[in-house]
């Protein structure tokens, strides 16, 4: 068979090394994101792998795979199975912990919750998190994000600026503190 008609092992390798090279080669993460991650790929590894692989071999045996749908639904299902077990893993491995409630420093570091007011008078309070761990609906930031890298350094009464969608704006700083992230 013609080299052009084979499938490339290497394939789905590429497809998720690429995003990890957009990350930063640092990982810096709290232990409740770290956790967070390493119960999924738990999940994934000892439960959800296991069943999806099973309906698969019971598929399998069902006679003609080209249009067996729970065949191939299950087969593209572990797919991005392995694909996240490999981010997973490879972010577990590259993850530096670190701890909020053991930073003692006046300025805005990894981890730190920080409130501050805006231009308009609008107090807001945001954790600098690690970028697997960001969730702005729980006012967790990474610290990639270009308001933490505003706020990065910072200290009580300290006046940044950061460049958002809508223009310049002035932030001052009215609260730094190190605790534990949920």
């Amino acid at each position: 068979m013609s080299k052009a008609f084979t499938k490339d092992n290497d394939e789905e390798d590429r497809e998720d090394a690429a995003p990890l090279k957009e990350l930063p080669g640092k990982n810096y993460i709290t232990p409740a994101g770290f956790k967070r991650m390493q119960d999924e790929l738990q999940l994934i590894v000892k439960k959800t792998r296991p069943e999806v692989t099973q309906v698969v071999s019971w598929a399998a045996g069902n006679g003609d795979r080209s249009e067996n749908g729970d065949y191939l639904y299950g087969k593209k299902k572990l797919r991005e199975l392995d694909k996240r077990i490999r981010f997973l893993s490879k972010r577990l491995d590259a993850a530096e912990v670190i701890d909020p409630t053991k930073i003692k420093s006046d300025q805005v570091l990894f981890g730190a919750t920080v409130t501050f007011e805006d231009e308009d008078g609008n107090q807001k309070t945001y954790a600098i998190v690690g970028s697997d761990e960001s969730d702005l609906s729980r006012g967790l930031i990474s610290w990639l994000s270009p308001l933490a890298n505003a706020l990065l350094r910072g200290r009580v009464g300290d006046v940044v600026t950061f460049h958002s969608p809508r223009g310049r704006q002035e932030l001052e700083i009215l609260a730094i503190e190190y605790r534990e992230i949920i």
